[in-house]
């Protein structure tokens, strides 16, 4: 993966890491709130040996040793020894064991100051415990592991140099580093769960996905219309919509293949259903026959045939009534429009449309079409469900694959083009369809928008009429 693929990773997931990186924020605060705050206070103990004799010499054994004993005294601290006179003093409900979590003792190296400190969720508690065991640690050293026989007095010496002082804050929850070290989980949790579902996710989205699965050529991009339903032919019925300008891109990169002969016939497929080839098949048409050209569309789906319903004509006779010999093919065509146009629909469902569609009538039938006309379309079946696209691609000059944007997965477009080339018939590019207008996976085109303008009467009495006109690229 390039750099590019990691910046179209977070441009298309960029809700799912913002959401994740809130709820890791939000998650560390909820948690921060709901523990109960806890209190440390501390104190220091200076551990010195007392020498009979005043020499140098003497003071520098009884610091080193001190020094060596206070690594043991710091282990002395916590034991039970000092913590059951601490629990009597502060008439404390809990065991040696219990109030030793909440204690811990430490000395830096080579170094004769014991370091002292108390936890506990009441701040005056937490003074009180590490001062009193500060005080008892004391004294079990000095009148009991160091007392020498006899009534000498022991040479250990701890006194206290800093006391344990109420704390004011509490020492945890820390809740700003709570909820910065929350913000980084739901920042790395996200950025893990956008690549990963970008590499588990097979469908196509962009052009890099769709060369990634075949090294044909993108002819075009249409974009997604929630309302192409309502309004399949979107060139006939809005000729300045964007979706529309999309079309004729369409038709002027097609106009350039080079295909040998002087007709164009093209079968328009793709790998599964509901994939938008029938509505691009016929708004491809119409935008070459804007062109002057003449163009036959036929309807090749005789299983599912759609084209006379969105060309709006009858569709009961047609391409299977000439394959079977029971009409003539001249007699079946329908013009559309403004006559450069000529619709075949797919006349009744027959009961075998592969080996129809693979008959010779059927070849006769396009070569017919393909002398009459500059350019003949077929909208023919999905390659992956059955054969018919294949079989009837063997007689046209090749196809024109069309991919769904987030519906087509990579697999399958794969699959319909080494299925092509299986039989030898020519892939000349791929169509992608339902691309989002706008984000990572859009597809560059023009938006254009017109609107019209009634300005006020003039002194000499005509009415002027001003129409402007917008252009926008979006990519």
């Amino acid at each position: 993966m390039e750099l590019r693929d990691y910046l179209r990773i977070l441009h298309r997931n960029w809700i799912l890491i913002l959401a994740l990186t809130v709820l890791g924020g939000a998650g560390a605060y909820g948690y921060s709130l709901l523990q109960t705050p806890t209190y440390e206070a501390s104190t220091q103990l200076y551990v010195s040996v007392r020498s009979e004799s005043s020499g140098v010499s003497e003071l520098a054994q009884g610091t080193n040793f001190a020094r060596q004993a206070v690594v043991s005294f710091v282990d002395v601290v916590d034991s039970a020894l000092v913590l059951d006179r601490v629990i009597d003093d502060l008439n404390l409900n809990e065991s040696a064991q219990q109030l030793a979590k909440t204690i811990d003792a430490s000395s830096p190296t080579n170094s004769v100051i014991i370091s002292i400190k108390a936890s506990n969720p009441n701040a005056e508690m937490a003074a009180s415990i590490a001062n009193s065991v500060g005080t008892n640690f004391a004294n079990v050293v000095v009148n009991q592991l160091e007392k020498p026989d006899g009534n000498a007095a022991s040479l250990v010496k701890v006194e206290t140099i800093e006391p344990a002082l109420v704390p004011t804050s509490p020492a945890a929850p820390h809740t700003a580093v709570n909820i910065v070290l929350g913000i980084i989980l739901g920042l790395g949790l996200g950025l893990g769960f956008a690549v990963l579902r970008s590499i588990l996710d097979t469908r196509i989205h962009s052009l890099h996905d769709i060369e990634a699965a075949t090294d044909s050529p993108v002819l075009g991009g249409i974009a997604l219309d929630p309302d192409a339903k309502k309004r399949p032919l979107i060139v006939h019925a809005d000729p300045r919509n964007p979706r529309a300008e999309s079309f004729r891109s369409l038709r002027t990169n097609l106009q350039f293949i080079d295909v040998d002969g002087a007709s164009r016939s093209f079968v328009v497929s793709s790998a599964g259903p509901g994939e938008g080839k029938s509505t691009t098949t016929a708004n491809l048409a119409i935008a070459l026959a804007e062109t002057g050209a003449r163009v036959a569309l036929v309807d090749g789906d005789l299983r599912l045939p759609r084209v006379a319903d969105y060309m709006g004509i009858e569709g009961g006779v047609g391409l299977t009534d000439v394959l079977i010999g029971r009409a003539e093919l001249v007699d079946v065509l329908q013009p559309w429009g403004t006559g450069r146009l000529f619709v075949l629909p797919s006349g009744r469902t027959p009961p075998n449309p592969s080996e129809l569609l693979g008959s010779q009538a059927m070849q006769r039938t396009l070569e017919a079409l393909a002398e009459a006309f500059d350019y003949v379309l077929v909208d023919a079946p999905p390659l992956l469900l059955v054969t018919d696209a294949a079989v009837v691609s063997r007689f046209t000059s090749g196809v024109l694959m069309v991919a769904a944007s987030g519906t087509t997965k990579k697999p399958q477009l794969t699959a319909a083009v080494e299925k092509l080339n299986a039989i030898g018939s020519r892939l000349f590019g791929v169509i992608v369809t339902m691309l989002p207008a706008k984000g990572p996976d859009s597809y560059g085109y023009g938006a254009y928008s017109y609107s019209v303008q009634e300005e006020s009467v003039s002194p000499s009495g005509r009415g002027e009429r001003r129409a402007r006109r917008s252009k926008t690229e979006e990519t």
